[in-house]
């Protein structure tokens, strides 16, 4: 019995659509970016058998709000929004992006640093963990997460 082409054409179409590729990470985190939640885990606080979690959701008026953006040639630039709306404490830096992992190289508070987030998307922004040596103790051990959302900026 040969198959109709009807229904080869609808396996077909339903193979096509099944396979269409959204967005690529890359292209998808060309935006501008608020932080919303962070959350850091340090098992082994400056190589001693405490546990240091530091945790915010930027609920209410916070002091500090984080600001990034990402443009399509490969830099970003981060900043933080201060209760006055001021952008303070500026830097600048080149990100890349490998499968579902983002990369991230910059300089800030008078170190280079550079670190990769796992980023899965959400529907209103990502979200990111690392596993880096947040707490410099020459470990990376430490596991941020944080979450973001899409912003307009003036």
């Amino acid at each position: 019995m040969k198959p109709n082409k009807f229904y080869v054409l609808i396996a077909f179409g339903m193979l096509f659509v099944a396979c269409r590729q959204e967005n690529s990470l890359k292209e998808y985190l060309v935006n501008t970016w608020q932080t919303t939640y962070l959350k850091i885990e340090m098992p082994t606080i400056n190589r001693t058998d405490s546990l240091e979690v530091y945790e915010d959701k930027f609920e209410g008026n916070p002091e500090l709000v984080a600001q990034s953006k990402y443009n399509k040639d490969g830099t970003f630039s981060a900043w933080f929004v201060n209760q006055e709306g001021k952008h303070v404490s500026p830097s600048k830096g080149k990100w890349n992006v490998v499968g579902d992992s983002l990369f991230v190289d910059f300089f800030y508070n008078g170190k280079d640093v550079k670190a990769s987030y796992h980023i899965t998307k959400t529907a209103e922004g990502f979200i990111g963990v690392s596993k880096y040596d947040w707490d410099e103790d020459g470990d990376s051990d430490d596991t941020l997460t944080m979450k973001t959302k899409s912003i307009k900026i003036n």
